[in-house]
């Protein structure tokens, strides 16, 4: 059982509202991005929301877990989203709401990576890290040092290259995420191309 992670707290300033309220060909990002966990294989899909949570359509298949503390960043939510599962899930994919180019295909292949014994899998993408990124058990402690404001796994990742298996996505997705009206316009013409 691998679980999945969505993280969906912001409150998506630079956009001008929560990114996971948002829409992408009909759909809410974060009801998307459930589906790409969904579909990768994920279960439980966990989803941290704190700003705007009060304004998120249900989430059928996931579980809604409220941050308060959204605005201490990403690194709390992570860290909190990794404290709602339970004892018996060995690792999880976490996903950020705001990248709805990812493909369930780089959800399975990550996961693959942790069947064969990677304790952290990162897809890449033109071989620089991105999501998703598995986080086996094992490296959750870590969490505690690594995902602090606005920084979540990236420097766990430089710092334990050991623990890291790099997972070729190129051709699976892209990673490019919405950070303001001007990026969902760039992103839809590219669904769309």
């Amino acid at each position: 059982m691998t679980a999945g992670l969505l993280l969906a707290a912001g409150a998506g300033r630079r956009y001008g509202r929560p990114k996971a309220l948002v829409e992408f060909d009909g759909e809410s990002l974060v009801r998307r991005a459930v589906r790409l966990l969904s579909d990768g294989g994920c279960a439980p899909v966990h989803v941290v929301l704190g700003a705007g949570a009060d304004e998120v359509p249900d989430l059928p298949g996931a579980v809604p877990v409220r941050h308060d503390g959204w605005a201490d960043g990403l690194g709390s939510s992570l860290r909190r989203g990794l404290a709602s599962l339970g004892g018996d899930v060995p690792a999880a994919v976490v996903a950020l709401v705001d990248q709805p180019l990812l493909s369930p295909v780089a959800v399975r292949r990550v996961r693959a990576a942790h069947a064969g014994g990677a304790v952290v899998a990162v897809a890449t993408y033109a071989g620089r890290p991105g999501h998703p990124v598995l986080l086996g058990r094992e490296a959750w402690p870590l969490l505690d040092r690594y995902a602090v404001g606005e920084r979540g796994a990236r420097d766990l990742l430089r710092d334990h290259p050991d623990l890291v298996v790099e997972v070729p996505c190129d051709d699976v997705g892209s990673p490019a995420d919405v950070d303001t009206p001007a990026d969902l316009l760039r992103l839809r013409a590219l669904s769309d191309g």
